[in-house]
């Protein structure tokens, strides 16, 4: 990654342009001749200006037309020829924001799952579809001004030591000051500010999203205030920003602003120098034109090249952003993948930790679910439990030890392969913007009438569907047509039943219910593992009494393993978490009538 963003900025465009790489220098070469072209007006208009100051009696008509001829000429072949790289950028634009969006959901399509738990909708958008937009804008607008940047500059510098080098100095007096404070303003300070200023930008829209999404949860738990809390701190961190960066830069930006004006406060001086020192009046003023003419141009060249500075390290960023995005570790397969012909899991000594903590999630674990069984794992919150789940469908690789699905370590397994045997509900639910009926397929798009009715039936969905405007057809997520969590629960107890793999994965499936939808919900599980490989996870231990076995994780680690009799038996852990559960179970509101000193009841 550091060897990348040390490579020429253009270059690391070229692997989103596909076969389009041409335009770019193209659009280079052609920004070169134009801005070349642009310039030489200004040199023939001096040759008109001395020509008639030198000999205003004998002036040459014709030689006048030529040169007026060849400067409106190569003034429109400038705005010709510019206009062709402009065209060029912004097809190469057009390219590298499309490549950049394929590319990077292409990628972002083949990470692996906990790539998903990082990184939230809205960030991924942000860099992805934002980048791309930056990197247009600057490609279609300022990589045309890069040439013309470096190619201007060294003929007029050449020109105005050429004319006469004395104005010539006396011109780039301004030049150079405006250069210092450039290069000031483009410090390291004001890079890594640059940085901090998009971080807080996309931190505020990451944290937009998820406000925005979040806002039926947010109002139903009166949570409105807290909630928005993140949300505000990050306008306020974006408003400290935005303000800080602007202070930064208010006194060199009006010190440039005011000093690049002012080429005619040195050059009339030395004008006057050169005039009192016995110089031809008539060439110091045809000169004084020139340098006047041309000052300006070293002004707009000056503060394109400072634009163009700036975008650079826009777009350098947005480029960075992105790269850091898809530069997320990846899980690829051996090149003998194998198929799944049974359906146990299991452990073997699996170390794990997360990225950036020092301690481990999963220590040492090890276990065999064999096929058509039900493992129940509980333990307090935090112990290990969904980490464990997660392994198994590969969201990450094991530090330590293996993963086995079907006796063949999931590294060994293709990733289609993989989620072809896997059906997840977790605790969630993500339902799309669509018609119930497909988001019911979305594991099985072929999925017959008849599977998808008798899913419907077995999920306890049947009276969500009856109830709605267009039945199956209803689409969600719009028209004020949603569902309660309870329901999107049991439609993706559906999608599941269609799928109809042979390993279920259960975290917390009944976690936010209510105690009605809880019950269907139950009923829609037991009939979604019938027969099936399921490592289910429960905090309500009414839920795993029939299991074939429980897995007590505490701290990472298997602490007890059994029935649920045999764990009661024990007297352990287990059997203070009945305990526990029993006495919440039993908990009631005593209403209590107290007797005050009044004799009233209180």
């Amino acid at each position: 990654m550091s060897k990348e963003k040390k490579r020429f900025i253009l270059k690391r465009f070229t692997p989103y342009m596909g076969k389009k790489k041409v335009l770019l220098p193209l659009s280079l070469v052609l920004s070169g001749i134009s801005a070349a072209l642009n310039i030489l007006p200004f040199v023939l208009v001096w040759y008109i200006t001395r020509d008639i100051l030198a000999a205003p009696q004998s002036i040459d008509v014709s030689n006048v037309g030529f040169y007026a001829s060849l400067a409106f000429a190569s003034a429109a072949g400038g705005i010709i020829i510019y206009f062709c790289a402009l065209l060029s950028s912004h097809l190469a634009a057009f390219r590298v924001e499309v490549g950049m969006q394929k590319v990077g959901m292409e990628k972002i399509l083949s990470m692996p799952l906990g790539f998903f738990d990082q990184h939230s909708s809205g960030k991924i958008r942000k860099i992805v579809n934002d980048g791309a937009g930056t990197t247009h804008s600057f490609l279609a607008h300022q990589l045309p001004d890069m040439a013309g940047s470096v190619v201007s500059p060294i003929i007029l510098i050449v020109l105005i030591f050429t004319v006469d080098w004395r104005m010539g100095i006396a011109s780039l007096i301004p030049i150079i000051l405006g250069f210092i404070t450039m290069r000031f303003m483009m410090s390291s300070k004001g890079k890594n500010f640059q940085k901090m200023y998009y971080d807080s930008l996309e931190e505020m829209s990451s944290e937009s999203v998820e406000y925005i999404r979040g806002i039926p949860v947010v109002k139903t738990f009166g949570q409105t205030i807290f909630s928005f809390k993140r949300f505000y701190d990050s306008i306020i961190k974006y408003k400290e920003m935005v303000y800080a960066y602007t202070l930064l830069w208010r006194k060199p930006m009006s010190f440039y602003s005011v000093i690049m004006q002012s080429a005619a406060f040195f050059l009339i001086p030395m004008a006057i120098f050169l005039i009192g020192r016995g110089e031809n009046l008539s060439l110091a003023l045809a000169d004084f034109i020139f340098y006047i003419l041309i000052s300006p141009i070293f002004t707009m060249l000056l503060m394109k090249s400072m634009y163009f500075q700036q975008n650079v390290m826009i777009a350098g960023q947005a480029i960075d952003r992105l790269d850091g995005l898809l530069d997320y570790p990846g899980m690829g397969c051996t090149d003998n993948t194998k198929k799944i012909k049974k359906h146990s899991i299991e452990f073997r000594d699996v170390v794990f930790s997360y990225e950036g903590s020092g301690k481990r999630a999963i220590d040492k674990i090890s276990f065999k679910l064999n096929e058509g069984e039900t493992i129940a794992l509980v333990g307090a919150s935090g112990g290990g439990k969904t980490t464990i789940a997660r392994l198994a469908a590969r969201f990450w690789d094991a530090d330590e030890g293996e993963v086995l699905v079907g006796g063949i370590n999931v590294r060994d397994i293709s990733k289609k392969e993989l989620m072809n045997n896997i059906s997840f509900i977790f605790q969630n639910t993500k339902l799309f913007k669509g018609s119930l009926r497909e988001n019911i397929v979305f594991g099985k798009e072929n999925a017959e009438e008849e599977e998808i009715n008798k899913a419907i039936d077995f999920s306890q969905s049947r009276e969500i569907i009856e109830s709605l405007p267009d039945g199956i057809d209803t689409v969600i997520g719009s028209k004020g047509t949603y569902l309660s969590g309870g329901e999107q629960q049991r439609i993706a107890l559906a999608r599941a039943i269609v799928k109809n793999a042979p390993i279920v994965l259960l975290d917390e499936a009944t976690a936010f219910a209510d105690p009605e939808n809880e019950h269907l919900i139950q009923k829609a599980l037991k009939e979604l593992s019938r027969g099936k490989t399921t490592l289910m996870i429960a905090h309500r231990l009414t839920s795993v009494q029939n299991v074939d076995r429980i897995l007590v994780i505490e701290s990472g680690k298997i602490a007890e393993e059994g029935t649920h009799r045999e764990l009661l038996d024990k007297g352990g852990i287990y059997k203070t978490m009945w305990d526990e559960y029993q006495k919440s179970v039993a908990w009631k509101i005593v209403t209590k009538n107290i007797v005050n000193k009044g004799g009233q009841y209180a």
